[in-house]
């Protein structure tokens, strides 16, 4: 196994075992910048949330990473 193979592998297991906490992590972060920019970019944030998200749930190729209702697109 490759040092690639291996940082995979260990991400992979840390966003299983983490997702939850990174997902709230990202929420965080998004309220912070609305808050900070005025809600004058929230559709962009709210666009990039979802990217991350999705990029998240994808880094160990399952889709079980995040909570019911906080798939990318899903309604809130």
């Amino acid at each position: 196994m490759g040092f690639l193979d291996d940082a995979k592998k260990k991400v992979s297991d840390a966003v299983d075992k983490h997702g939850d906490k990174i997902d709230q992590g990202i929420d965080k972060a998004a309220a912070f910048a609305d808050e900070k920019t005025g809600g004058k970019h929230t559709d962009k944030i709210a666009n990039a949330t979802g990217k991350a998200r999705d990029a998240l749930d994808k880094l160990d190729g399952k889709d079980d990473d995040l909570g019911e209702g906080r798939r990318p697109g899903s309604a809130r």
